[in-house]
């Protein structure tokens, strides 16, 4: 590869990560792709054109071998929505309760399809598949494949005794 066409993907793939807090080796993110807040991604990490991660006052955090389909969505906060004579509009960040911002974390070896949205306080499990156009509201057990608004598991990758062997040849467990 010549030196200019070196320098140009060197300046693209900083452009592409601006926005993350911190982000490990092999991570590959597509066009378009908007991080705002402290996001954390481990290493070999795909992330499809058209992603928005935000992270309000809560962090998100995708561990290693996690791949994003096409236009994923993943918020950590929302909104209050309980104070009577006041508009939702007008509430400011610091009027936000504990609950309204909650951390989402991946535990790798994930697959979310595209146009999937994980909102705050989730949990997916290490080896669960989220699939296309799923809303996912709660947490995701490992392995398990949800689908739907919301989410719901479908199914599982593996057996136990599957998922025992799987988790011995990668990790040594």
């Amino acid at each position: 590869m010549n030196f200019v066409k070196k320098l140009l993907n060197n300046y693209n793939k900083k452009k592409r990560m601006k926005g993350l807090s911190k982000y490990g080796e092999n991570v590959s993110v597509g066009k378009n792709c908007t991080f705002v807040g402290d996001i954390e991604l481990g290493n070999n990490i795909f992330i499809n054109e058209g992603a928005y991660f935000a992270s309000t006052k809560a962090k998100l955090i995708i561990k290693d071998y996690c791949m994003f389909g096409p236009n994923t969505t993943i918020i950590t906060g929302d909104h209050r929505t309980d104070i009577v004579g006041r508009y939702m509009f007008d509430i400011r960040e610091d009027e936000k309760l504990p609950e309204n911002d909650l951390p989402v974390v991946l535990e790798g070896d994930n697959w979310i399809g595209a146009n999937a949205t994980i909102l705050k306080g989730v949990t997916v499990g290490r080896g669960a598949i989220i699939a296309s156009g799923a809303l996912v509201i709660s947490d995701v057990p490992p392995y398990a494949i949800v689908g739907g608004v919301p989410a719901k598991v479908i199914k599982y990758r593996f057996d136990e005794e599957t998922i025992k062997l799987h988790e011995e040849i990668l990790y040594g467990k």
